[in-house]
Order: structure tokens, then sequence, then C-alpha cells
């Protein structure tokens, strides 16, 4: 009995390191763990990589391994995003900071000038004090010193300073901003002189000071008053701001510099006006063209005049998200807002990345805004995307109504799967009118979806369209008959309508929908969608890896349809329609209180069972071409389904091991045949090596049953040729084919030598 034990499945270990979706949720939580936690291990002051690595990798396989990098990828990315959005988040509170060191400054510099000034005002006083204490003591020569300062030509210097305010006044009136600069720094640097050097009284430096003072002044109200101008020019414009910035008011010029570029901004939208009748998508472009155009001016004006200096640019980021926020209200409102309410994906997929394409482009320069725009787009996106998938949803539903689930080419008007110049069908899928309406309307919307992908929205429409695939295959369950009373949750149907599938060529047809559309259509879709948005290195690794799961979870969905067919017609064979069972201990215990000889051949419960099996096999046989795995898949779970219910059955193993009456030799021959008889006729075609093991743990319980009364199995029961001979002769009259010779098996043929490695097998392993 080596060959069946060897053939029993292996459990699965469990390797305890990182469940299948442990990175899923990195991003937030996973089963009520924060990020925080999970990065806690990382951030101790003894952490060890290499010891880490090795304390979980020592008992992985490659695949868990790859799984652990993976993992740690994602935690890596998680990691990342957290810190950007925690700097993003303090962001706006540290560029109000800096502004306000900023201004700080500029007001320390005022009165570091106030100070100077009230300095020489006091040290002149000071000075003019002792003179008039001297004056006394002078008057004997004051005669003489009259003649000689009469006598003496005004100095250069004091010609200068008294010239001074005219000539500052008249650079002033011909906005000669240049050379009015250059002078106000020649009179402070005069006047700096003259002090030290006493080459001008106190008064006169005073009156240059205040000259100096006044003029500066009145040269910055000017360069403001010009670049508040909308007829000023670009040129113009930064040089005003460069000269403020000479005068020593940065912040001021700065926030001139922005104002002027909002102004100016304001003027340009007032051309461009929203319209019913008009496509978002010019809207969009028209108001974006202007919108990033005058950002990108202010960023190289900004540049050129201030240079990279932190708080400018801190104020200019700030100025640069309040415009892009405004611009992204004002698209959400006139262009978005109505195509994600009427369902228009495509339409709002294209505003979205028009807006994104020309907001990229400030990104190579060091402005990223992208995220401002999308946490304003994505609202109107993932409204679009619900609209679209629940048309899809109610428009099968619709259809599912009046199905007749017979599997047809697509009718004319259908959008055919593929496109061929020959015109085949063979490339085209066989699928009922509700399947075609669903393979329609997903590759449309992957087609609208395909802008989305690139601006990290595919995920959101990915499991949209897993969620209104489990809706359909909820309405496929709801079409077998048996699903009123079938425990699977079917929730979302509500009060939809569904046309049953009577026949079984029907029921097989709801399956061949589901599986066509998991394994073929809609994987070759996504793959289309994702190969215009191709991406490389890691990302390609995690692009591959969700393509993955998302194929597996959609046959698991259609996993749900498989099971709860098999689970409806293996409970047909074994009930009656009232109830009762087919199969009981009785029909075996009773046989030995008989006094008729029995006619031996197998139950009518596995006959049915194998005439269903081979019933279904044919008509899948047509259905399922190319896919014939999944149809013996089917059958083998449709076997397992019947099997399993009978080893579980706790009714027929309490009445046969503990029930009054044991189980006598003709009913322990009846159910070794009826076992012997589901071996044979599903070796290799409806029998998987799980199932066979079943099949073998039910005769051993059985023997073990009967050797309890005390009697030896081995010495009732026939021998093995006489149960192949039986069985294999049902087997023939229910398949229609005769068997070989006059009743002889063929010697040489795979049939007999699996059926008397079969039989064998069994029989070795009850005795042992």
């Amino acid at each position: 009995m080596a060959s069946a034990k060897s053939s029993r499945s292996r459990p699965a270990g469990q390797s305890g390191v990182f469940p299948v979706n442990a990175a899923a949720g990195a991003g937030g939580s996973d089963g009520g763990v924060q990020l925080a936690d999970k990065l806690k291990i990382f951030k101790t002051d003894n952490f060890d990589p290499d010891a880490y690595v090795q304390s979980k990798c020592r008992t992985m396989d490659e695949k868990e391994i790859r799984h652990l990098c993976s993992y740690l990828q994602d935690l890596k990315k998680a990691s990342a995003e957290e810190m950007r959005r925690s700097v993003y988040s303090n962001y706006a509170a540290f560029i109000r900071t800096s502004k306000e060191i900023s201004d700080l400054e500029g007001e320390l510099l005022s009165v570091r000038n106030l100070l100077s000034t009230q300095s020489a005002l006091i040290h002149g006083l000071s000075e003019g004090v002792q003179i008039d204490s001297l004056s006394t003591g002078l008057e004997g020569s004051a005669e003489q010193d009259i003649s000689t300062v009469e006598d003496q030509e005004p100095s250069e210097i004091w010609k200068w300073s008294t010239d001074f305010p005219d000539m500052l006044d008249v650079l002033l009136a011909e906005r000669r901003v240049d050379e009015a600069l250059d002078a106000l720094d020649e009179a402070e640097q005069i006047a700096a002189d003259a002090k030290q050097k006493g080459t001008l009284s106190t008064a006169d430096i005073l009156a240059l000071k205040r000259a100096i003072s006044e003029n500066r002044q009145k040269l910055a109200d000017q360069l403001a008053e010009a670049a508040c101008q909308s007829s000023t020019c670009g040129v113009e414009l930064r040089a005003a701001a460069s000269a403020l910035k000479r005068l020593g008011d940065g912040p001021r010029a700065h926030s001139l510099l922005l104002s002027a570029h909002n102004q100016r901004l304001q003027l340009n939208m007032q051309t461009i006006q929203p319209s019913s009748t008009s496509y978002g998508g010019a809207y969009t472009a028209s108001l974006a063209q202007q919108v990033f155009r005058v950002i990108a001016q202010a960023l190289s004006d900004s540049a050129e005049v201030f240079g990279d200096e932190p708080a400018y640019m801190s104020e200019l980021v700030t100025w640069a998200t309040k415009q892009a926020m405004s611009f992204s209200l004002l698209v959400k409102r006139h262009a978005l807002a109505s195509c994600a309410a009427g369902g228009g994906l495509r339409a709002t997929a294209e505003c979205v990345k028009i807006a994104l394409g020309y907001s990229e482009l400030l990104e190579a320069r060091g402005l990223s805004l992208s995220a401002v725009l999308m946490k304003q787009f994505r609202p109107s996106v993932e409204q679009a995307l619900d609209s679209n998938l629940r048309r899809i949803e109610e428009s099968t539903a619709a259809l599912a109504a009046a199905d007749d689930w017979v599997l047809t080419y697509p009718p004319t008007g259908i959008r055919p799967f593929a496109r061929s110049s020959a015109g085949s069908l063979a490339l085209q899928p066989k699928l009922s009118s509700s399947a075609h309406r669903f393979n329609s309307m997903v590759q449309d919307f992957f087609e609208d979806v395909g802008p989305l992908v690139s601006l990290q929205l595919g995920g959101s429409a990915m499991d949209g369209l897993l969620k209104i695939f489990d809706s359909y295959v909820n309405l496929l369950i709801s079409a077998l008959p048996g699903s009123v009373d079938d425990e699977v949750n079917l929730e979302g149907l509500g009060n939809k309508i569904v046309r049953m599938a009577e026949t079984e060529e029907q029921q097989l047809a709801l399956l061949a929908n589901a599986s066509l559309l998991a394994e073929e259509l809609l994987p070759r879709a996504a793959m289309k969608l994702y190969s215009m948005n191709p991406v490389r290195g890691p990302d390609r690794q995690n692009r591959a890896a969700e393509q993955r799961e998302w194929k597996r979870k959609l046959h698991r969905t259609v996993d749900k349809l498989r099971d709860s067919f098999c689970r409806q017609h293996a409970l047909d064979l074994i009930f009656t329609d009232d109830g009762d069972s087919h199969l009981t201990a009785d029909m075996y215990i009773n046989m030995d209180n008989t006094v008729e000889d029995p006619e031996w051949v197998p139950s009518l419960i596995f006959q049915g069972l194998y005439g269903k099996l081979n019933k279904m096999a044919s008509i899948a046989a047509d259905m399922f071409v190319g896919r014939e795995r999944f149809a013996t898949l089917l059958m083998m779970r449709l076997t397992e389904t019947a099997m399993l219910w009978l080893s579980e059955d706790q009714s027929f193993w309490e009445a046969i091991e503990d029930g009054p009456r044991a189980l006598g030799p003709l009913g322990l021959q009846q159910f070794y045949l009826d076992m012997q008889f589901v071996i044979l006729f599903g070796q290799g075609r409806f029998l998987s090596r799980h199932v066979h093991q079943v099949i073998l743990n039910i005769i051993d319980r059985a023997m073990a049953a009967f050797s309890a009364t005390g009697m030896d199995p081995d010495r009732v029961l026939p021998s093995d040729d006489w149960f192949i001979d039986v069985a294999q002769e049902t087997i023939s009259r229910i398949s229609g084919k005769p068997r070989v010779g006059n009743g002889e098996r063929e010697v040489n043929s795979p049939t007999a030598s699996v059926s008397a490695q079969s039989v064998s097998s069994v029989r070795s392993h009850s005795s042992s």
C-alpha cells in the first residue's frame, strides 16, 4: 500500500514569518499594528542588520525569503511616504516661521539705522554744547577768525552734500533707478568718511543722512508702485524687485514680485470662461497653461533676483501651492464635477492627466505640486470610477434577468475580444449574453481608466473591477436552481431577478462564463492596460506581484461558483426531493438480513454519480475548448464533494460502528464494491490524489468496523478480479463503450493495469 500512502498530500508547513498580505497595509495599519510599531525594531541603538536577517532567514525557503524582501521593500516605501507626509504637514508652519524671521531681520535693520541716527544726533548736540562753552574764551580772536573764514572757499564735499538732494530728486523723477542707488550708496560712504575725518560739520552730516533716509524711502515707494502696475513688463518687474532688495527691503521686494505675478494671472484668467457645451479638457488645458506658466515665470524671477535663499523659496512654495489649490478647485467645479457625476471616466481622467502634465513640467525645476492637485482631484476620479463600475454592474444584471445561458460568439454591436484581419471566430470568446456585455463594458472601462495607472489610481480601478466581478459571479450563483437553499452569502443582490439555469448545459455555461472571464479575458485586458504605462526596476517587480495577486482573487471568486455548483449536484445525488438520503448505513447492514441473493452491481447513488460525471464531461469537452484543465478540476471537485460528504456523515458512521446491528459480510462486500467502483471510474479523470486517499480511509474505517465483530475481511471478500469485472461491466454499460472481447479485460490496456493496481493497493492498505 506504499503507493497509496505516497499519494497522500503533504501538509503545508507553517513558517510563521510573514503573512501573505503582511505589507499590504504598510502605509497605515495591518491588523491593528501601526507603522511606527513595525519600524520600532529598526530604530533601536543596538539593531544588528546581519543578525536580524539571519534570524529571519535561517528556516526560510527561497519563496519565503523573496516574500521577506518584498515585505521589507514595502516597509521602506511606507516609511518614506510617512516621512514625506510628516514634512508636508509641518511645511506651512516652517514657511510661516521663516517669513517671520525674515520680517524680524528687516525690523532689526530698521532699528539699527534708527539707533545710528539717534547716536549721531546726540553726538552732534554734545559737540554743539562744547562749542557754546568755548565761545566766551574765543571772543578776542573772533574778528581774526571771521576774516579768515571769509577768505576760505567751500570744500568739494560740502558742495556735493549741498547738491545731493536736488541731484537725487532729478534721478528719481527720471526713474534712473540704478544711478539713484549708486548715489545713495555714495552718500552713505561720504557721510561715514566725513564723520570720521571731520570734513563736514555735525549739522551737515545730519542733514545728509536725513536726505539719504528720505530719498531711500521715496525710491522704495516708487519701486513698489511700479511693481504693482499691470503694464510693468517682466524685465522692469525684476529690476524693481532687485532694486528694493538692494535697498535692504528683500522681504517686501519678494512679496511684491509674487503679488505682481498673481495680479497678472488673475487678469489672464478672466478671458477663460467655462462653457456647458465645451469639452472639459479644453477648459482644463487653457486654465493650466495660464496658471503654470505664471508659476514657472515667478519661479524664474525669484531665482534670478533672490537666488535659493530658504526664506524666499519657502514663500514661493507657499504662494505656488495656493495658486495650484485655486486652479484645482476651478477645474473640479467647472470640469470634473459634471464629468464625475455622469460617469464620464475618460473625460475625468483626461482632465486630471492634462493638469498633472503641466504640473510635472515644474518638477524638473524642483517644485512639485502634483500632491496638491491629486488631493483635490482624487474624490472626483473615485466618483467617476464608482459611477462606471455601478453602470457595468447594473447593465450586466439587467441582461442576466433575460439571459438564456447559451454560449454564443459576440453578437453585432458588442465589442469583440480580438480583432483579426481574417475575421476568424476562433479568436472570439463564446459567452452568454450577459457575460458578453460584461466583457465589452470592462474593455471600455480599461481603455478609459488607462491614464489613471500613471496617477497611482490603477489600484482603485482594479479593486473596483474585482468587486463588480464578484457581484456578477454572485448573480451566476443565484441562477443555480439550488441557490435558494445555498448557504453561500450572496450579499448585494438585493431585488435583482436572475433567470434560472435549468439544464446541466446551462449550469455549465455559468461556469464557462466565469472561468473564461477570470482566466483569459480580464487578465489580458489588464495586461494591455499596464503595458500602456510601463515601469522599471523594483516598481516592475511590485506591479508583477500585484497582478499575480489580482489573478488569484479572480480565481477565488470563480471557486465560489464552482463549489456551489458541485455542492448542489452532490446533494441532488445524495438526497431525495423529500430530504431523505439515498446513502444510508441501513442499505448495507440490511443486505445480510435478506434471504434473496443480492445482485452484485454498484449502488444506484454511485452509478448516478458516474453517469452525471460522464455526461457533464462530454458537455464540458465542447464548452471548455482550450481550458480542459478547468473542466477536469471541476469533475474532480464534484467527486470530492460527494465523497467528503460520505466521509463526514456522522449518522452513517455511528450506525456502522456503534449501531445495534453490525455490518455483515454481504454489506461489507457491497460497500467495498461501491468504493472500488468510484476508484475505477475516477482514475485519471474524476479523482484527485487527495480524494483517492479519502476513499482509502473510508474503506479502512468500514473494514475496522467489520473486524470489530470478530470476522476477517479478507476471508469474506472475493478476489480482486471479481471487483474489477463487476465495476468495469457497470462502467461499460453506463458509458456505452463495450468491453474488449467477450467480457474479458484487455490485459495490456492502461485501464486494466491501473484497475488491478488500485484494487491490489486498496486490499493491501486495508489489511495493513
